[in-house]
């Protein structure tokens, strides 16, 4: 299938000249919000599938979708993603960049959390020294690597946050950050408010937000079952909700869900299980979505793997990737809802390319995957099995046989899935570096820009680098292009940075997603983001 590009519109920061992203329109809408219909219940809930978080719901310590969807859900930082990527102010009344390395923010006045605390420049900076402290060891301290005085080997004050006044901040960068304002609707950059630090674990469990919806009372949140959200009376942003709130319930399996779906007791659905690929354009009709999204889908090998460290781990790397037969996996499986991966990146983000070399260790190609694992058995002979780790929860089973009787029957080795009830389970697995198999991953980005696919994931020490990779070379391509204020200049270094993680395989990249979803009869205006996410408050439910 040819796939659709989109190009998502961003924010050009240029060196040496100020730029201020604009104000909030004054009646509150969405840039993408229509009008209300009369006809709609704008008391009703909106029932959506979701999955249990990894960890309590803490801005900085949330890396996952599961917990990212609510997040984002509840709280509002200062800028937000239209449909298509482009930025509006939400928190933020002004952003300049005064230059590459200095930003300026002032946000809206009167602006409070659910508990009635006003919203403050020192919001802000309070909540992000607490994510970016070393001792607090928050997956998401990465992203204020780039604030003067981070450190990740001590606990040490971000010197470069500076509150003007209660409404004003600046912001001092270590080095150039040529899209750090656009970084800014990102969870790891949201305010908190004073109470969560006198308990932070606690309040993870029933966090206050500032956003368009908040946790409805005591025991909102019921753990691997689902986590019930009302409409904020005093938001006052452009993201206000056309619903009464969401009930996201934390489903088992993605067939459960579309059965749901189907019998109109579920109201939209972002992830239709690949068992129903084959008929639920036909079952839904004008309300199924299959639309490209910032999805990229791949599988991690430690290197602390037996047999998958130095020089022998990288000719099993690519005899691995070179044994996946990518295109009849995403035809017979997917059926037209992925895309073959060529790069660590996705279609959709503005600088992508299908021309990268060494591209072509993604092509299958049995012959040489055959004497990439021979070389590397003369190094030391292969022993055990291959596995790739898995989540039951969220449709993997049928890819994961696929990918890994590709492998099987090309090397011939014994390969297999490994299957974990849950996400969080796998996660957790993952996150303290316990599982002992290859292990699925994957990343949804966190805003539209290619340095988002490449920074977090793999950088030295990066908050979501799984596999705890480390390139000089990687990190001095990737430091350039960060540092680059011309964008098409800077898109040329992310490129070359990637055909370094193309010689080393950090991840096996396997395909892009497609968000494929889809809605009941019940519900209006419904929309997916260039992330795949659902735009939950501009989602209305039919009056009865």
């Amino acid at each position: 299938m040819k796939h659709n590009k989109i190009t998502l519109a961003g924010i050009a920061l240029l060196a040496a000249s100020a730029m201020a992203l604009s104000g909030c329109a004054s009646s509150g809408d969405s840039p993408d919000a229509d009008k209300g219909s009369s006809s709609a219940d704008a008391s009703a809930i909106i029932k959506v599938n979701g999955s249990e978080p990894q960890n309590p719901l803490i801005p900085t310590n949330t890396n996952e979708t599961g917990g990212g969807k609510i997040l984002d859900a509840i709280f509002a930082g200062l800028i937000g993603y239209a449909a298509d990527g482009a930025v509006f102010n939400d928190v933020a009344e002004e952003i300049t960049v005064d230059d590459p390395q200095n930003l300026t923010v002032k946000i809206r006045e009167g602006l409070k959390f659910t508990d009635g605390e006003e919203v403050t420049a020192d919001n802000f900076i309070k909540a992000w020294n607490y994510g970016a402290l070393a001792s607090n060891e928050q997956l998401s301290s990465y992203f204020f690597e780039d604030i003067e005085g981070f450190s990740y080997d001590e606990d040490s004050e971000l010197t470069g946050l500076k509150q003007v006044d209660d409404h004003t901040f600046t912001i001092k960068l270590n080095k150039p950050a040529s899209d750090f304002a656009q970084r800014l609707g990102y969870s790891a950059y949201f305010p908190l408010p004073d109470v969560a630090f006198e308990d932070m674990e606690a309040f993870g469990e029933n966090p206050i937000g500032n956003g368009p919806y908040m946790l409805d009372g005591e025991g909102a949140w019921q753990h691997d079952v689902g986590i019930d959200l009302v409409v904020n009376p005093d938001y006052d942003g452009p993201r206000k909700a056309a619903n009464g709130g969401l009930n996201i319930v934390f489903y088992a399996s993605q067939d459960s869900a579309y059965a749901d779906l189907l019998g109109d007791q579920l109201d939209v659905l972002d992830a239709i299980p690949d068992s129903a690929f084959g008929n639920y354009e036909s079952d839904l009709g004008d309300r199924a979505v299959n639309q490209p999204a910032a999805i990229f889908q791949s599988f991690t090998i430690p290197e602390r793997l037996e047999h998958f460290s130095g020089e022998e781990g990288n000719l099993r790397r690519q005899a691995i990737s070179m044994a996946i037969n990518r295109k009849e996996i995403t035809d017979v499986i997917f059926q037209g809802t992925r895309t073959p991966a060529s790069d660590f990146t996705s279609p959709v983000i503005d600088g992508w390319t299908d021309s990268l070399e060494g591209s072509e260790v993604l092509d299958f190609n049995e012959e040489k995957a055959k004497e990439l694992w021979a070389e590397a058995d003369k190094i030391s002979p292969w022993s055990g099995t291959f596995q790739i780790a898995y989540n039951a929860d969220g449709g993997h089973q049928a890819w994961v046989d696929a990918t890994t009787n590709s492998i099987k029957n090309t090397l011939g080795i014994d390969a297999s899935g490994a299957p974990y009830p849950t996400f969080a389970e796998l996660r957790g697995k993952v996150t303290d570096r316990t599982i002992e198999t290859a292990f699925r991953t994957g990343w949804q980005a966190d805003y539209p820009g290619l340095y988002n696919f490449l920074g977090p994931l793999y950088a030295t020490n990066a908050g979501s680098n799984d596999g705890d990779y480390s390139s000089a070379e990687f990190d001095k391509l990737l430091s350039e292009g960060i540092s680059e204020t011309d964008p098409k200049a800077a898109n040329e270094l992310y490129q070359q940075a990637q055909e370094v993680l193309l010689k080393d395989l950090p991840v096996v990249p396997l395909w892009y997603s497609n968000v494929v979803g889809g809605y009941g009869k019940n519900v209006d205006n419904v929309k997916f983001g260039w992330n795949s996410v659902p735009l939950f408050s501009e989602i209305e439910k039919k009056a009865e």
